[in-house]
């Protein structure tokens, strides 16, 4: 089986962004690959962050993915900072990584000219991703589009690394992605890719009553300004998410609605409400069950974090031998 690994930051409680673009591949991929799935907590500080909430949303994050279908008989699940490891090996892999490289990542360029100090994490943070995928030596890596450059910089250091330290066989594998269908998913502002930071997501525990009322404002087809106004299904992002959440006979029922406008806007959005209600009622009814049995939740965590850690051991074991330092004497 292919070994696959995938890290998501505790932002809160999951929304559909998270859900669409990488959960259900996450789900998907159990079947046939030996998967490990990474709350990646120590990846959240590399900016501005509200320390008293971190525990919080790396909790309530463990809690999406379980409820999301992560199954941790067939997938281990843990958090970043429970297994040192991971910072220990970024750090020995920041010794070979190019600087030039690092400057040039599309993320840092944007996140750095919005900062009037620049921490010296929003740099390296792509080394600290390349350690958390090679530490387990995973060869597939379920990511959005957006990291794509991040991972093409992992397989440098990768190429780098075992030109330097392990000539004769290529022991850090370089990793290839995997795309989710859903490679990126607007939010309900219809702007910018859905976050939580910009307000414009749709939670995957929310009731029916919250999704209605943060779905009724969404923005729609800009050119429909009267109900009586025809539309463009394909410019519009709610339609977008009907093709996620309602069958395919409504979503070509929608499609012709806006065209004739045969419904208003509303009613293309009370649809989509219900549909999407309905589609994620299973994943709340667990999400809250799980919520009420926290001790439950950090067994689960405990347990990955334990596999997670003795397989890290090993491979930090042969990085550090092959990069020449003292073993410790047992």
């Amino acid at each position: 089986m292919a070994r696959v690994f995938s890290g998501i930051q505790p932002s809160g409680e999951m929304h559909i962004g998270n859900w669409l673009g990488a959960i259900k591949n996450y789900v998907a991929l159990q079947d046939g690959n030996d998967c490990l799935y990474c709350v990646v907590d120590q990846h959240a500080i590399t900016g501005a962050y509200d320390a008293a909430s971190l525990t919080r949303r790396t909790q309530e994050m463990a809690i999406g993915l379980l409820a999301a279908g992560v199954d941790p008989s067939r997938a281990v699940l843990f958090v970043q900072s429970h297994v040192p490891q991971h910072a220990t090996l970024a750090w020995l892999l920041a010794t070979i990584a190019p600087l030039g490289e690092l400057e040039r990542m599309t993320q840092f360029k944007d996140k750095s000219d919005r900062l009037e100090s620049i921490p010296a994490g929003l740099l390296t943070y792509p080394i600290l991703m390349a350690a958390d995928i090679l530490l387990y030596r995973a060869e597939r890596v379920p990511v959005g589009e957006d990291q794509l450059q991040h991972l093409e910089l992992t397989r440098e250091i990768a190429r780098r690394w075992n030109a330097t330290f392990a000539a004769d066989a290529a022991y850090l594998p370089e990793p290839q992605p995997i795309l989710s269908p859903a490679r990126r998913i607007i939010g309900l502002d219809g702007q910018a890719k859905m976050s939580k930071s910009l307000g414009n997501t749709i939670g995957v525990m929310e009731s029916p009553e919250e999704i209605w009322q943060k779905l009724r404002p969404a923005m729609t087809d800009p050119a429909r300004v009267l109900r009586t106004d025809p539309g463009t299904p394909e410019v519009c992002n709610v339609y977008a998410l009907h093709k996620h959440f309602s069958p395919p006979e409504v979503v070509e029922e929608v499609a012709a609605n806006c065209r004739s406008a045969g419904w208003g806007c509303i009613d293309c959005k009370k649809v989509l409400a219900a549909n999407m209600a309905s589609t994620l009622a299973p994943m709340r009814e667990r999400g809250l069950a799980l919520a009420s049995r926290p001790a439950e939740v950090a067994q689960v965590l405990g347990d990955g974090a334990r596999t997670a850690r003795t397989m890290a051991a090993e491979t930090l074991a042969e990085v550090s031998d092959r990069m020449g330092f003292l073993p410790e004497a047992k």
